[in-house]
């Protein structure tokens, strides 16, 4: 599973992006300029959309418009939601945008998954803090939901992302499937062009995360969130 974040401020990377090969998945920050467009655009050619829900963080970063944080009340936080969502059409899930704070509360998540059942949507624990109680909470709503296990593009450099990407190979070997982060970055992109025109010579193909869930028992969703390690990023 490979999930491309931060998708919405930048048309050109964006589009970059869309035109990777294969079964990608697009995660759109709300109320960016591009972000309604590239969502679009995202469904338009067969890939999945979620929304890259901005969350507090320990360092108190700016979030912008639409963040998700312990000061809102039920009713706030639920309408922020909303609004976010609107602006992100042909949603079928939600991760996490930084998070490092939220993501360690379990009433909030509590909240969030209330939310995402009832929308009938996933969640991607994005695990920007290895305190998060997300995908727990996840599990006992019986939300569908997975676990980031590597960051690809924490360096931008093209031979750090392809430590990580084989680092993606070889758990997905290991266990099955994997779950990989990515940015809109040339390097990334430049990266990933040649690099997922591979991936079938090892048996392997990328996915989306509804097919993926689909398939999953929620026992085996346990092990996938359990064996994933927390990593600062986005």
């Amino acid at each position: 599973v490979i999930i491309i974040d931060d998708m919405g401020h930048h048309l050109s990377r964006g589009r970059d992006a869309l035109a990777l090969p294969g079964k990608l998945n697009f995660a759109v920050i709300p109320y960016t300029r591009y972000g309604t467009e590239l969502a679009d655009a995202a469904h338009r050619s067969g890939k999945e959309v979620l929304l890259h829900a901005p969350m507090s963080t320990l360092e108190q970063d700016s979030l912008g418009q639409g963040g998700l944080t312990a000061e809102l009340s039920r009713e706030e936080f639920r309408a922020t939601l909303d609004a976010a969502l609107e602006q992100v059409p042909h949603v079928r899930g939600i991760n996490n945008h930084m998070g490092s704070d939220l993501t360690q509360r379990r009433p909030q998540m509590a909240w969030l998954m209330q939310e995402l059942r009832w929308r009938e949507m996933y969640f991607v624990d994005s695990r920007t803090s290895d305190k998060t109680v997300a995908a727990t909470v996840a599990g006992e709503f019986n939300v569908p939901h997975l676990s980031r296990h590597v960051f690809l593009d924490n360096e931008r450099d093209t031979k750090a992302i392809d430590a990580r990407f084989q680092e993606m190979l070889a758990l997905a070997e290991r266990d099955g499937i994997a779950v990989a982060i990515g940015h809109p970055y040339p390097e990334t992109i430049n990266y990933l062009r040649k690099a997922l025109l591979t991936v079938h010579d090892r048996g392997m193909r990328p996915v989306f995360i509804s097919e993926v869930l689909e398939g999953i028992a929620p026992e085996t969703l346990a092990g996938i969130s359990s064996s994933a390690t927390a990593s600062p990023g986005c």
